[in-house]
């Protein structure tokens, strides 16, 4: 099968967009050009000048299958994530049962590679059900699968449990991937402690909660020589402890979601659980220095933090609802609408930061669109609005704070392996 996308865009170094023509064969980028022959080819796609990427990378979502099927299923969190741009993500194992045995982890991977439609690499956990201080079988797991080790949902409470699992992690040349929290220093929080928290009457989240576990890992990190990657940062605190462990050389990187980007807890209109989520909705100074993070690259990628929940139970106050939003289908969107159309990011910054720098900083084969490759694209629209609508969504979620926003770059096509998986009006 010979695929020709025609009358595309794509981003060269210096930040420009240049026309440009990609032939796919066998699942494989064989040329990137202005123009192919036609005739030659048994699809012809007409990208109609809009803009072509490397399929998107998403190292954070939830998918919840096996347990929570109400809430996600691999089959439409992976569609989700197409319709979205992302043709690989990583999937955490907060699920029931965890699968925190080589077995467990190798089912996980048989329901994956039946019903999703993009890459779907799985995590494991770091200890036995989590919440245990008992260390998984991280050869074991490596050998089944795994491509990271984490216990995301719940910060691992002893230091004495983390150098181990990070001297385990090492031996086995795998990342360790935290969820930063100190249990004892939560309060029973529900959002970020700000005057928002004051106003609604909620107990807050302190940002030292989520600061001090990184500042206590990353010393563990340089002590054990193990990769070490921070889920969704969230506070200056943090992002100052990260900045400082690079500049010592400590094998530390780090990832921020969209919704920290852009959305502080001044924006939380009342005591709405669609609005929780974990870490919290922080302050502006907070949001300014996760940009600036991003920007000087002490924060390494975005991730979405993809964590669908039922309608209902998301409908509850902040005290009754679960932590998490969704964000597949739209973080591209958000992005670039409110910071490269604003001249805050570049295109090719964000791109960066969605594509080459999370398959990078995990050793991913994807991010990339060179010949070669494997043709994991995605094809975005930069011109035409479109508006967020939840009842719209392929996710089982639509726990959003972000419907009704007005966005740009909406999805057009989605390829995998140079199949076609996703195209706007087709599914």
């Amino acid at each position: 099968m010979k695929t020709l996308i025609k009358n595309g865009k794509i981003i060269k170094k210096d930040n420009h967009c240049v026309p440009a023509a990609i032939w796919i064969e066998e699942g494989i980028i064989r040329g990137i050009g202005t123009a192919f022959p036609e005739t030659d080819f048994d699809e012809v796609i007409d990208a109609k000048e809009q803009l072509i990427t490397p399929g998107l990378v998403d190292v954070h979502v939830h998918f919840r299958e096996p347990g929570f099927e109400y809430k996600e299923t691999i089959e439409t969190g992976s569609i989700a994530a197409a319709r979205g741009g992302f043709t690989t993500v990583c999937a955490m194992p907060n699920l029931d049962p965890v699968p925190d045995t080589p077995e467990k982890l190798t089912a996980v991977y048989e329901k994956i590679n039946a019903d999703a439609s993009i890459n779907v690499l799985q995590y494991a956990p770091i200890t036995e059900n989590l919440r245990s201080e008992t260390l998984t079988d991280a050869a074991g797991m490596k050998a089944a699968g795994a491509f990271a080790l984490t216990n995301d949902g719940v910060g691992v409470q002893t230091a004495g449990t983390m150098y181990l699992a990070m001297k385990q992690a090492a031996e086995n040349d795998l990342a360790l991937v935290a969820h930063t929290e100190d249990d004892s220093l939560l309060f029973d929080g529900v959002m970020h402690a700000g005057k928002k928290a004051e106003e609604l009457g909620l107990p807050g989240i302190l940002s030292v909660t989520e600061a001090s576990q990184i500042a206590r890992d990353v010393l563990l990190a340089e002590a054990t020589g193990a990769h070490y990657h921070v889920c969704h940062v969230s506070t200056k605190e943090s992002v100052r402890v990260i900045r400082d462990a690079k500049k010592a050389g400590i094998h530390v990187t780090a990832e921020v979601s969209p919704h920290h980007l852009l959305l502080i807890d001044e924006d939380i209109p009342a005591d709405e659980g669609f609005w929780k989520m974990n870490p919290p909705l922080r302050g502006q100074e907070d949001r300014e220095a996760l940009i600036e993070g991003l920007l000087d690259g002490t924060i390494d990628c975005i991730a979405t933090d993809h964590a669908p929940h039922g309608y209902e139970e998301k409908m509850k106050s902040f005290l009754k609802a679960p932590f998490g939003i969704v964000g597949s289908e739209y973080a591209f969107q958000l992005l670039y609408t409110h910071f490269v159309k604003t001249g805050r990011f570049t295109l090719q910054q964000l791109v960066d930061w969605m594509t080459v720098k999370p398959a990078s900083i995990f050793g991913l084969s994807a991010g990339t669109m060179m010949v070669g490759d494997k043709a994991d694209l995605a094809i975005f629209d930069l011109e035409s609005a479109y508006n967020v609508d939840p009842k719209q969504f392929l996710s089982k979620g639509v726990n959003t704070p972000f419907g009704g926003w007005t966005l740009y770059g909406d999805t057009s096509y989605t390829f995998v392996n140079g199949k076609l998986v996703w195209q706007k009006g087709g599914q």
